[in-house]
């Protein structure tokens, strides 16, 4: 079953940055501009996570997450306020994390990921095409038959599924696969997604983005 996001922004822009990104990354969204809405919202669907601006009409952020805390739906703040008293006070009411606008969008994508993982509401199994990963296992078979992958492979390949349809930055992957510095004349990255391309069979799928990094396409 898809997994399904409530986005509340009282910026329509933002809630369609969100949406599409989300979307494009196997989510079901819903977005609301109002504080009233995203309750209303909360009462009649069961979300797997919500989206959360403060400074919204109708019933700001935090009167929100009162509202919708014996819903038991993870809440992550996302917000302009960026001083530490606002943070804490989101987090003491029981948000699960805090991301502060402007953000970029692949550390929203990760977020949600972690949270979700948190709650086990992530797919333990993911098909694309002729592609089966097992999440839980570590463990990838193409048209049935194991591919194998060394520990860095396996990484960088999830990064690009759970952020599929978007654009990375070299920088951020080779930060978050490897958690160390990039350097311009490193060739490391550009191997691994050279053998991920073969071992997977994404020549086409895997495509590089001049001045950027990497997309998934799928």
């Amino acid at each position: 079953m898809m997994i399904k996001i409530l986005i509340v922004d009282d910026e329509k822009p933002i809630c369609d940055l969100i949406d599409m990104n989300l979307s494009a990354a196997g989510y079901f969204c819903v977005a609301v501009q109002d504080g009233l809405a995203a309750i209303e919202a909360v009462e009649k669907n069961n979300f797997d996570l919500v989206l959360l601006d403060i400074m919204l009409p109708g019933a700001d952020g935090y009167d929100v997450m009162e509202y919708i805390r014996p819903f038991k739906v993870p809440v992550i703040f996302i917000s302009a306020k960026h001083e530490v008293k606002d943070r804490v006070r989101g987090l003491k009411l029981g948000a699960d994390d805090y991301l502060i606008k402007p953000f970029d969008v692949t550390e929203l994508l990760a977020r949600v990921e972690a949270v979700l993982r948190r709650y086990n509401k992530t797919d333990k199994v993911i098909m694309l095409g002729d592609v089966e990963i097992d999440m839980e296992a570590r463990r990838v078979t193409r048209s049935g038959s194991p591919v194998s992958l060394t520990s860095k492979e396996f990484d960088l390949m999830l990064l690009f599924v759970e952020n599929r349809n978007v654009a990375l930055f070299r920088e951020n992957l080779y930060e978050r696969v490897w958690d160390d510095e990039y350097f311009a004349n490193s060739r490391t990255l550009d191997l691994h997604v050279q053998r991920l391309r073969k071992k997977l069979g994404w020549e086409k799928n895997l495509v590089a983005v001049y001045k950027v990094g990497y997309r998934l396409e799928l």
